[in-house]
């Protein structure tokens, strides 16, 4: 598609992934803060770790990035962060992670 300029319209975007939502004229802005808000209401260990995953992951081997990802799930499962989530899950009450 970059190399040929092949065109496509919003339809087929979305079908095959290159797009994952399509947002009305002038929503922009108001979307993106809502995403940033619900990625910020997550634990931030989780979030950092899932980042950590995908940007290093892109420099790996399959094995090496399967490794890394089972490392980091090691971490945030032994984290406070885990055991607030579960607690506030089963509490039925927001989590009040710290990062820890």
């Amino acid at each position: 598609m970059i190399l040929a300029g092949d065109m496509m319209d919003v339809e087929e975007a979305c079908r095959i992934g290159l797009v994952d939502e399509v947002v009305p004229k002038g929503k922009l802005i108001d979307r993106a803060e809502a995403i940033l808000l619900t990625i910020a209401s997550n634990g931030p260990l989780a979030v950092r770790y899932a980042l950590q995953a995908v940007n290093s992951g892109m420099d790996m081997t399959q094995a090496e990035g399967l490794r890394l990802e089972a490392d980091l799930f090691a971490f945030a499962a032994s984290s406070e962060d885990r055991k607030e989530g579960m607690a506030a899950f089963f509490e039925r009450r927001k989590p009040r992670f710290t990062g820890r």
